[in-house]
């Protein structure tokens, strides 16, 4: 394995086990593949195998990404979120632009993460997100699907959990609704802002989503659109419905 170059853009995926909703999430095989794999072979086809980390405090998850070639960085079991494992890699390795790809989003394309870097290469004062409008099949009033509210020029106005924005016309159906893609691009000085709190701030506590920590701390967020349609698998349904995509799609184990 070739060393990491931080001065390119480089990913780094968290992954932990115990999850909530559903432990031991980063491991669940889709189409046989552990799925936090998927996720590694996607970046990696974005900006190379050695610019590719996973972080998680599991050595379970550890050995199945050394194994396939990755490299695995240990991080605190009391991190808050996934943005703050992240930041404890970057701010110890350093580098230009780093993406955290979250590590259940088994469907996510090579060519929307290096659309959400190259936006945040463009604006580096800015942190860098994906969005997508929600789905037919998806339902924009399940909690475990962010939804987020933006400005004419795509900035995050708003993100929840609650089906946004919302009409006091009975009549009205909402109209179309925005998800939260789980891609961010962002600076080692932005993350270093971000894990400045110890504590979660009131409307990330409250709605249970990390981006708007950003917002809470001043830091302007730019939306990239992304093109591929995505899912997160956040319960076991979801394992379900990406494999059955995936079949879909033609796609193959590794």
């Amino acid at each position: 394995m070739t060393e990491l170059d931080t001065s390119k853009p480089y990913s780094v995926i968290p992954a932990r086990y115990e999850s909530t909703r559903f432990p031991g999430k980063p491991l669940v095989p889709l189409l046989g593949t552990p799925m936090i794999l998927w996720v590694a072979r996607a970046c990696a086809a974005a900006f190379g195998s050695n610019q590719v980390i996973v972080a998680t405090d599991d050595q379970r998850i550890a050995n199945v990404v050394r194994e396939a070639g990755f490299r695995p960085e240990w991080t605190s079991p009391r991190a808050l979120t996934g943005t703050d494992r992240v930041a404890e890699v970057a701010v110890r390795l350093g580098g230009e632009t780093i993406v955290n790809v979250q590590g259940d989003e088994p469907l996510v394309s090579p060519e929307d993460i290096r659309h959400v870097v190259g936006a945040h290469q463009k604006q580096p004062d800015l942190v860098t997100n994906g969005f997508a409008p929600i789905g037919p099949d998806e339902d924009p009033t399940r909690l475990t699907i962010p939804k987020v509210v933006l400005s004419q020029s795509c900035r995050l106005l708003y993100a929840s959990r609650a089906p946004v924005p919302g009409s006091k016309s009975l009549d009205d159906d909402g109209g179309l609704f925005l998800k939260q893609v789980c891609i961010y691009a962002y600076s080692v000085s932005q993350l270093t802002a971000f894990i400045k709190n110890s504590t979660k701030t009131p409307l990330e506590l409250r709605e249970d989503i990390e981006i708007l920590r950003f917002l809470e701390i001043g830091q302007a967020v730019q939306m990239v659109r992304t093109e591929t349609p995505s899912i997160a698998v956040d319960e076991p349904k979801d394992a379900e419905i990406a494999e059955k995509i995936m079949r879909g799609r033609g796609l193959k184990p590794h």
